[in-house]
């Protein structure tokens, strides 16, 4: 299991900048620690105009695709798990985001944006996640606030998903506000660079 203080979680509502939190400290650690090797993946909204149309899946080297979209018409898409007016591309996401997930020798971080319903759809996601706990690598990860009804679909699976990460030893949560989002950035870039100085 991973020793204390190795499993950064943010969370927070949608909106609230989880994902720019996490790339902005990883783009600090690329900085500072030139040589650490971080594997994972980011979401990236998708906009045409003010209209957010989808979100894309993107390693940290820069590869790229279809996570979900409103506007998707490939042949099969139609038998494709929705989350609200979303279709999630289940098969693309697999393929970009469980091998950055393969916990190798060298890996020093991994940073998973995000532990969410769409990405639970994978039902090979969540036990890569928990290999990735189970490694002693610290982990940089951002979880959705889980809406409370059991009508949403994937609700209850969600809900499980995320109590228990913030269980898992040594699991240290940051709630992002717009007020507490700069000082979240730096509380976290020091605490992990002080994890990864001591692993």
């Amino acid at each position: 299991m991973a020793g204390p203080g190795k499993c950064f979680l943010v969370t927070g509502p949608p909106g609230v900048g989880k994902s720019t939190l996490i790339m902005r400290v990883f783009e600090s650690l690329k900085v500072s620690n030139p040589t650490l090797k971080v594997q994972g993946f980011y979401t990236r909204e998708i906009r045409q105009g003010s209209e957010r149309v989808g979100f894309d899946v993107v390693t940290l080297d820069g590869r790229r695709g279809p996570l979900a979209s409103t506007n998707i018409s490939s042949p099969g898409s139609h038998g494709w798990p929705t989350v609200g007016k979303y279709k999630v591309d289940v098969a693309s996401f697999e393929s970009l985001a469980l091998p950055e997930l393969q916990v190798k020798e060298d890996t020093g971080l991994f940073i998973i944006d995000e532990v969410g319903k769409m990405e639970l759809f994978s039902s090979s996601f969540f036990p890569a996640v928990l290999k990735v706990l189970e490694s002693n690598i610290p982990v940089l990860a951002s979880v959705p606030i889980p809406k409370s009804g059991r009508d949403i679909p994937g609700g209850v699976l969600l809900t499980c998903t995320v109590a228990r990460l913030k269980n898992q030893p040594g699991a240290t949560i940051f709630t992002l506000s717009s007020s507490n989002r700069d000082a979240a950035k730096e509380t976290i870039y020091s605490q992990l660079v002080d994890v990864l100085r001591k692993h």
